[in-house]
């Protein structure tokens, strides 16, 4: 017993002395784990001073979002590359910018070459616009120029050498500025001009101006110069009202004073090359016989030529001015020509129309001519050329849809369509059944068209499965669809079908959701089915915003627009409604969506012209203020809501 007591005492002793050396170890661990956690947080103080440091690899300056601004600051002159690691061009130029940087550096004084990784600094990315890699700009005093000469070490020395002088100014904008000072003046001595109204804060406007300066340069120095110009919407109101501008940027093309909308592209090199085309004659010479002949053979159009004796000839002015406001629509020619003339059966002063002779029928003219005298307008020339476009039953195809069939009510025969050699002769079997119908119609368009290229339309229809082999579609006046029951096609179940749409007897066709049970909340929801008793009521004023599920845009503006709703729950006269654009059909051609969302005021004493939402903020500030612009029935005072 007194053994094991002495042995425990032993043990207690040992403990004594083992547990103060554990504690003093872990002390020690959580000394050293504190002092590699203060080395972490001095790490960390490393990082944030290394945020601002300028690195150099090879010669040249790393610049990042966080240290450009200091960087840049009080600095003359800085060549800088915007590129991305994975790009090829970066890759291939980097060995000759490094170069650069290296001849630039030994200059007296020195210039600096730097380089952004464009995406990883997205900010700087985004602030020098920069869209493409490598993007190399030359910051003097602060402000970029583009550079767009060549990528070579002799090239991009001798620029920034010529920048980096004291003297050096930039040169003075191509883009002229007009004013309602100088607008007419210039505008109406100009052969033609480009003009772009803008305004200072659009996002689009700004993407625009650095390639409509580049198209302007240029343009300018093209033999005879074709002038660009811009007007701040905004600061000259008078004249963007005149034009007709209601967004930004709206360019349209000007000759001697006549203004012609401009559908080119908005880069520089299409600006350049529609602009040059624009500036060409309207109409094309027919040198031979043969170009005529192959178009009336094979072509897709009606063909327009006009017949004069030479270019003195006063009849071939006013052919080719009617020919200038509707260049965007057709292809002109003209000809002084005697074998061509002959051909055409036609005299010198006379425009002639004919159609291609797959189009042509014993319904109808193969040809149509009109003669120009001295004293014709314009506009009766451009009329001729209208009336005349189309053949009896023509071939309605998404390139000449937009152009040449938008009148309505157009009547629509879906089926396979094609006129190559080995499938002419069913194309033209159908069609001539529809010619049987359609000359008893001059009052309606008649088309055919391919079922492959209008295959959402047959389904918009409810016509996709149908099962016949010809399928029949009325598109009526206020974006109202009709659809023939499924039947085996012939000209008297067409002519049946045509004659009940004639007397009213038909029904469109809606694409809609279900009517909602309950429709009680501040924003009202609209469906195809009951867009006519709630957006069209003409005994309220309607705000209607349509939307997509899947669109930001929409989902960031449903809590502004919702308040909205809520603010003006209790006007009686107006309605704060939506629609999904994407499940419904727009019942209406004057309610076009183009983008989500898109906001329409309706008015109560014109629904048929509502005004559109363009420009403002999407919130509830600017939107009341939209809504009490136009509202016709407010009952509440503005002060007062």
């Amino acid at each position: 017993m007194k053994k094991i007591t002495l042995l425990f005492i032993v043990l207690l002793g040992v403990t004594h002395f083992i547990l103060p050396s554990r504690c003093e170890e872990d002390a020690k661990d959580d000394s050293a784990e504190n002092v590699a956690e203060e080395d972490d947080d001095d790490e960390d103080d490393d990082d944030d001073a290394d945020d601002t440091e300028v690195k150099e690899e090879n010669g040249v300056l790393v610049l990042t979002d966080k240290n450009f601004d200091t960087f840049i600051e009080g600095k003359d002159t800085v060549l800088v590359e915007f590129y991305a690691p994975w790009c090829g061009h970066c890759k291939q130029f980097a060995p000759e910018y490094e170069k650069i940087a290296q001849t630039l550096k030994e200059n007296d004084p020195p210039i600096p070459v730097a380089k952004v990784d464009a995406t990883k600094a997205s900010a700087l990315g985004s602030r020098f616009e920069v869209s493409g890699y490598p993007t190399i700009k030359i910051l003097k005093k602060g402000e970029p120029l583009d550079y767009d000469g060549d990528r070579s070490e002799r090239a991009i020395v001798e620029r920034v050498k010529e920048v980096a002088q004291p003297d050096w100014k930039p040169p003075p904008e191509a883009t002229l500025v007009l004013t309602k000072d100088n607008f007419d003046d210039v505008v109406n001595n100009a052969d033609i001009i480009l003009v772009e109204f803008y305004a200072p804060w659009c996002g689009h406007c700004k993407k625009l101006a650095p390639e409509y300066e580049k198209a302007a340069k240029e343009l300018s120095n093209r033999t005879p110069p074709i002038p660009l110009a811009k007007v701040d919407a905004t600061a000259e109101s008078d004249l963007a009202t005149r034009f007709g501008v209601s967004g930004y940027p709206t360019l349209k093309i000007f000759r001697k004073g006549k203004a012609f909308d401009y559908n080119g592209p908005r880069e520089k090199f299409g600006i350049v090359d529609y602009m040059s085309d624009q500036a060409g004659p309207p109409s094309k010479q027919v040198q031979t016989l043969k170009q005529v002949q192959e178009l009336v053979r094979d072509g897709e159009d009606s063909v327009i030529v006009g017949v004069f004796s030479s270019e003195e000839d006063a009849a071939y002015e006013i052919y080719q001015e009617a020919c200038n406001s509707l260049r965007e629509d057709y292809k002109f020619m003209h000809t002084f020509n005697n074998e061509v003339a002959k051909f055409l059966k036609a005299s010198p002063g006379q425009a002639v129309m004919l159609q291609p002779e797959k189009f042509r029928s014993k319904y109808e003219q193969a040809s149509h001519s009109l003669t120009i005298k001295d004293s014709t307008p314009a506009s009766e020339v451009q009329e001729f050329f209208k009336k005349h476009t189309l053949p009896l039953v023509g071939h309605r195809k998404q390139s000449n849809d937009a152009k040449r069939y938008t009148t309505r009510p157009l009547v629509v025969v879906y089926y396979g369509v094609d006129f190559s050699f080995d499938y002419r002769v069913a194309t033209q079997f159908w069609r001539s059944k529809v010619l049987e119908v359609a000359k008893d119609f001059p009052e309606y368009t008649f088309a055919i068209a391919d079922e492959e290229d209008y295959a959402d339309e047959l389904k918009s229809l409810g016509l996709s499965e149908s099962g016949e082999e010809v399928n029949v579609g009325i598109l009526g006046e206020g974006g109202k669809k009709y659809a023939m029951e499924p039947e085996e096609f012939d000209s008297d179940v067409l002519r049946s079908f045509v004659m009940a749409f004639k007397k009213g007897k038909l029904k469109p066709i809606v694409k809609s959701q279900p009517v909602p049970k309950s429709n009680k909340g501040p924003v009202k929801v609209v469906v195809g089915k009951t867009f006519d008793d709630i957006v069209m009521d003409t005994k309220k004023d309607v705000l209607i915003e349509f939307y997509a599920p899947w669109c930001g845009h929409c989902k960031k503006l449903e809590p502004d627009y919702t308040a909205l709703g809520k603010k003006y729950k209790n006007e009686k006269n107006l309605v704060i409604a939506k629609m999904d654009a994407s499940a419904n059909d727009v019942p209406h051609d004057s309610y076009k969506v183009e983008g989500f969302p898109t906001i329409y005021f309706a008015p109560s004493s014109n629904k048929q012209n509502p005004v559109k939402f363009e420009g403002g903020k999407r919130d509830v500030e600017e939107l009341s203020k939209f809504v009490e612009k136009h509202a016709t029935k407010l009952s509440q005072k503005k002060d007062e809501l």
